[in-house]
């Protein structure tokens, strides 16, 4: 093995990573579901539905009480009546909560569901970094603040996302916010 030639030798990568997206705005949305640890005292749980495009970063977030295909198909809903574009597809891990009903809701709707791989959520990789993001950026600022209403939080999230989305540059997107990202791909003016 030491006799190999020097076109078989290790070769060292330029670059170590490339970013991976779809050639195309609105192509692909990832969705993901995620446990929020109990804020302050309640005695609620609370899990948060998360969508993000695949090009452009837009993200659409909700709040809600359970974690079921009822709560999936309402906020697929929410966030396609959000969106000023049509969707082609939609992706997601094997939760239960995107199970046999979901798939169906979002089948009629006349948009493709994909599954991710088993046990490769970094597959669903935009959704699962901006669950960091909105850890470290949004929910940090909530330590010890105890909100027990989700429409209140909600309601915050909304203002947080409005954020995320118009007014936080994004490294990735070379300092371009999601939707300045958006607007030059698309030539579009809202969403």
């Amino acid at each position: 093995m030491n006799n190999l030639s020097n076109n078989q030798g290790y070769k060292r990568d330029k670059q170590k990573f490339k970013r991976y997206e779809k050639s195309l705005p609105v192509h692909r949305i990832e969705l993901d579901v995620r446990f929020l640890e109990r804020i302050g005292d309640t005695t609620k749980r609370h899990y948060q539905f998360s969508a993000i495009d695949d090009y452009t970063g837009l993200s659409i977030l909700r709040i809600y009480e359970h974690n079921n295909q009822v709560n999936a198909i309402r906020f697929v809903d929410y966030t396609l009546s959000r969106l000023t574009f049509r969707a082609e597809v939609i992706q997601t891990d094997h939760g239960s909560e995107f199970g046999s009903q979901f798939h169906w809701h979002v089948l009629d709707k006349g948009i493709r569901h994909v599954y991710i791989k088993p046990r490769r959520p970094q597959l669903n990789g935009k959704v699962e970094r901006s669950h960091r993001i909105d850890d470290e950026e949004f929910y940090g600022l909530l330590d010890g603040i105890v909100i027990d209403d989700t429409t209140l939080i909600n309601e915050r999230l909304r203002e947080w996302e409005n954020f995320y989305n118009y007014g936080k540059p994004h490294p990735v997107l070379n300092g371009q916010t999601p939707y300045e990202r958006f607007r030059e791909k698309t030539g579009l003016s809202s969403v």
